[in-house]
């Protein structure tokens, strides 16, 4: 086994950087530059071909926008300038970007580098964790298995909360590694750890506490010290974790509700509510009330709900194996072979430590997500990437060490044989896409396994060779999906990675092909809502897409309307056409015209907003395009109860609104459900004049029939 890394002796300024440079001691020579080479890597691959994304995510670009403009936004997630509601997470995630767009102006790159810097960081943080017990080799690898999952390459250049989720999360295992390797500073390590948590729950709230009972167990069990001192240092950890979180959350809730924006996602204008309902069991048991379809329960029938097929399959099957599983079954099985390796190993060994913290992690993500009933996205499952990464970089670093003994080549040799044959079975599942790899990958895979079967009876240079072969093997299929995925532009409210056609037959997409607006799915159904072979030439470009029999395609939920998905350029029921993105404007922002936008620009000093629609998605496009606050009715689904007929209606006798946009399913209500934006529309619908701005139905709340 590799012993560990003594510690670095403390010390400031100039001799830490110096440090830095020149690396410890101990290093061969090729680890400092293979580790800023690492790093250097991973930012050029995210970087490439990064503004074909656009806005990537409108909604959450919108509040990144106002966040830029006041500071008022900045603090509490807010949609637009004029504070009107919130995005439905905490604002953490949104913070860096809000900053950079204040610093440096709107525009794709301002909002996508800092997640690119939370990518290239995540790859730093993990090196740094599994080096230090294990040995630089395992560090590179867990980095470069990180930097080429596919879903990493994805978040890493999109705007959700996901990356800032990642990245907090394999710095709260790395605060409790070092915690566990005791000493003056353990507690220290074990706080830094509860305040990543903390601010991991400002980025996605509950989401954040996933791995948080197994970390807790490990550190009571495994830490150095007695019991009564390990629950000290927990319940510190437990405090900085607190407060870390608390400070934002109790602002929020005491701040008087008729001075800040309303809480999206929330039926009663609550954050506790949201993070306990809508954010928290309702994403477990399927009772999301006001989610899109609405939250009346799983459905769906045994093993399934609105949200697609459940159970133990889940990570592999055909919408999220190619996201995610490339090297998961190889994670599990040097997760188990690591705890054969230490099973006799003293209770504070720090190796077995360390594949308890990461496989735990691990488990009840994997747990969790595949059992989930509620909302559930493929692009969620890069919570599992940095701990799929560190669980190879640390096994496959153990068994090189024993592999003088059969055991140990053997499970190399059968992990790398796993290994090729998924991704053979991943591979085939895009059968016109690159059919060489396929079986080029399961070949070399083969070779591999044979010659780590023997490695610990032939020369060493030659086990290197096999070792190596293997790693490229198991490394090829995700990194060819990785350059699929940073050569193509993704937005819209779901993603996924990986060619076109990689998601499956339950894929959804998302994706930009040749600078479109939206991504390809299959059925003939794209990311706008526009179906292919279904078009209408009818001048504005109307559209319908339908999936086979009206069933919406997986990740979206089974009591979505079932008459077609709306076009994005195409006229809706109600009101009129918006010129929203699909499914009345709830994948991605609206399409804003010339036209449009100088209409919004005209006088938009004197309205707090110049706009005001159903939904946040629609909103969000033609906030982006004029950067002028827009309301969004309802949120993010048109179904949170904001703002009520009443408080719209003194917003408009006030002058504070200029246009209403028509947009949404039915008359005017949400896909989430009528709720107030229904007598809204109904109600502007009935007072005010309207006219076709573009391809828009603008109604002016100035002019009244």
């Amino acid at each position: 086994m590799t012993t560990p890394n003594p510690a670095a002796p403390a010390a400031r300024g100039s001799d830490r950087l110096a440090r830095f440079w020149r690396g410890r001691t101990e290093d061969a020579p090729w680890v400092r530059p293979a580790f800023l080479g690492l790093l250097a890597a991973t930012g050029l691959l995210y970087l490439w071909n990064l503004s074909a994304s656009g806005y990537a995510n409108s909604f959450y670009s919108a509040a990144v926008q106002a966040g830029g403009e006041s500071w008022k936004a900045f603090f509490f997630g807010s949609l637009d300038a004029a504070n009107a509601i919130t995005v439905d997470k905490p604002p953490a995630a949104l913070w860096p970007m809000a900053l950079s767009v204040r610093l440096f102006g709107l525009g794709s790159w301002q909002i996508l580098v800092p997640e690119v810097l939370m990518g290239v960081a995540s790859v730093g943080v993990l090196y740094a964790a599994v080096r230090r017990r294990f040995g630089a080799g395992a560090g590179l690898i867990a980095g470069l298995v990180l930097a080429l999952t596919p879903v990493a390459a994805l978040m890493f250049r999109f705007n959700n909360p996901d990356a800032l989720l990642a990245l907090l999360m394999t710095v709260a295992a790395y605060g409790v590694l070092r915690a566990l390797e005791g000493g003056p500073g353990a507690v220290k390590w074990l706080m830094g750890a509860g305040v990543a948590f903390g601010f991991a729950f400002l980025a996605k709230t509950l989401q954040a506490f996933l791995i948080l009972p197994p970390l807790a167990l490990v550190y009571a069990v495994c830490a150095p010290g007695g019991l009564g001192r390990r629950i000290r240092d927990l319940a510190l950890a437990g405090l900085a974790l607190l407060v870390s979180a608390g400070w934002w959350v109790a602002l929020v809730e005491l701040w008087p509700a008729s001075s800040r924006p309303y809480v999206g996602g929330s039926q009663n204008n609550s954050f506790l509510e949201l993070t306990f309902g809508y954010n928290g069991l309702g994403r477990i048991n399927g009772n999301e009330t006001g989610s899109v379809g609405g939250g009346g329960g799983p459905g769906g029938g045994a093993g399934g709900g609105r949200w697609g097929e459940t159970g133990i399959g889940r990570m592999f099957n055909d919408a999220v194996g190619g996201q995610i599983s490339w090297l998961l079954p190889a994670a599990l099985l040097l997760l188990v072979a690591g705890l054969v390796v230490t099973r006799r190993a003293p209770r504070t060994d720090t190796a077995r430590s360390a594949f308890l913290v990461w496989g735990g992690a691990l488990l009840i993500t994997l747990a969790v997500f595949s059992f989930m009933a509620g909302i559930f996205h493929e692009y969620y499952t890069i919570a599992l990437a940095p701990y799929v990464a560190a669980l190879v970089g640390m096994g496959a670093s153990v068994l090189w060490e024993e592999r003088t003994r059969f055991a140990a080549s053997a499970a190399l040799a059968v992990t790398a044989a796993v290994t090729a044959w998924w991704a053979w079975t991943l591979l085939g599942r895009t059968p016109d896409w690159l059919p060489w790899l396929r079986w080029t990958v399961l070949v070399a895979g083969a070779v591999a396994a044979l010659g780590l079967l023997v490695s610990g009876r032939v020369d060493r240079r030659l086990g290197l060779a096999a070792a190596g072969l293997g790693l490229a093997a198991g490394l090829a299929g995700p990194f060819a999906y990785t350059l699929a995925t940073v050569d193509t532009g993704h937005q819209g409210s779901i993603v996924t990675a990986g060619p076109s056609g990689g998601r499956g037959p339950g894929g959804f997409g998302g994706r930009m092909p040749e600078g479109g607006q939206g991504g390809q799915m299959p059925g003939g159904f794209d990311g706008q809502g526009q179906g292919q072979g279904q078009r209408q030439g009818q001048g504005q470009g109307q559209s319908q897409g339908r999936m086979p029999g009206g069933t919406p395609p997986q990740g979206m939920p089974q009591g979505m309307p079932q008459g077609g998905f709306q076009g994005s350029r195409g006229e809706r029921p109600g009101l009129g056409g918006g010129g929203g993105g699909g499914m009345g404007g709830l994948l991605n922002g609206a399409n804003v015209g010339a036209e449009a936008k100088a209409a919004l620009l005209k006088d938009a000093g004197s309205y707090t907003w110049v706009a005001a629609t159903v939904g946040a998605q629609n909103a969000a496009g033609y906030q982006l395009a004029t950067e002028k606050p827009v309301m969004a009715i309802g949120g993010f689904n048109g179904s949170d109860p904001s703002p009520a007929l009443a408080q719209f209606k003194q917003y408009v006798a006030e002058g504070k609104v200029h246009y209403f946009i028509g947009s949404g399913e039915g008359n005017g209500g949400g896909p989430g459900g009528p709720g107030g934006n229904s007598e809204i529309s109904t109600w502007v619908a009935a007072t005010f004049e309207k006219a076709t701005v573009g391809s828009a139905t603008f109604y002016d709340l100035t002019k009244e029939k």
